[in-house]
């Protein structure tokens, strides 16, 4: 694969866990807080990164095959579990762990291919 067109592809999984990781921020703040500045703080940019995730996809779409790229997609689910331990403290549990190296090992044999 050339670099370019994996940036691409990394930038929309990037911006799409971004995104889901904003969402679930603005969604504490609301129960928190209501629908006031805390909640718009998150929800908008990520709106932003959604919509952005949204349009690079599409674009990827044209040049690759979905049975391809959507592979890429089942990175988000490890991406976005790592990252809501990390910055949500969500538990991380060895079951997850596992389905997640499994998804990775897919990844790797599509993008081979």
């Amino acid at each position: 694969m050339k670099i370019f067109p994996f940036i691409l592809i990394f930038t929309a999984l990037i911006t799409f866990v971004a995104g889901q990781l904003l969402f679930k921020r603005a969604m504490v703040a609301s129960q928190n807080a209501g629908f006031g500045k805390e909640f718009a703080t998150f929800f908008v940019p990520g709106i932003v990164s959604m919509t952005v995730s949204f349009f690079l996809t599409l674009g990827l779409l044209q040049h690759f095959d979905l049975s391809y790229l959507y592979p890429f997609q089942g990175l988000s689910v490890i991406i976005i579990r790592v990252t809501a331990a990390l910055l949500l403290k969500e538990k991380l549990t060895l079951q997850l762990t596992i389905g997640a190296l499994l998804i990775s090992l897919g990844v790797v044999l599509v993008s081979l291919s």
